[in-house]
């Protein structure tokens, strides 16, 4: 199993290296050529929302992605530090409250759309949107 690590200051200019690093790995392990627009395009809507949770929350902790390599598929799993509120536990009820959690919710909808396989897991410490697809089976090295 091949993994690659990246971490990013939480800036909207980083996103666009984090969607070219994922699309040159996901190349290498193997997803098809059709699929990698939409690998590129649910890394840079995850690793946005994840830019956006950490600066409207304060963290400075980095945004971090993990690329994983295994047998039969690649996975790409998006990290971030900043809380998330429970859901139906809207405490403050500020608007602001409700206008970020429909953006949210709209960037959420936009990966669920690009890729089959989504896993969002969110809690007091932090989210992850863990993203596979399947890879084609490696050729055999010609003698």
């Amino acid at each position: 199993m091949a993994t690659v690590e990246l971490r990013f200051s939480a800036l909207p200019e980083h996103v666009r290296t984090a969607r070219l690093v994922a699309a040159a790995v996901a190349r290498r392990a193997g997803v098809d050529e059709a699929v990698l627009d939409e690998v590129r395009l649910a890394v840079g809507e995850a690793c946005s929302r994840a830019v956006g949770l950490h600066r409207t929350s304060g963290v400075s902790e980095p945004v971090k992605v993990v690329l994983i390599e295994e047998e039969k598929q690649f996975s790409i799993e998006v990290g971030d530090e900043a809380p998330h509120a429970v859901p139906g536990d809207r405490a403050s009820g500020a608007p602001d409250d409700d206008i970020e959690a429909e953006e949210d919710d709209m960037g959420l909808a936009v990966i669920s759309g690009l890729v089959d396989d989504v896993e969002v897991t969110t809690g007091a410490h932090g989210g992850q949107i863990r993203m596979t697809w399947p890879t084609a089976p490696s050729a055999p090295v010609p003698a």
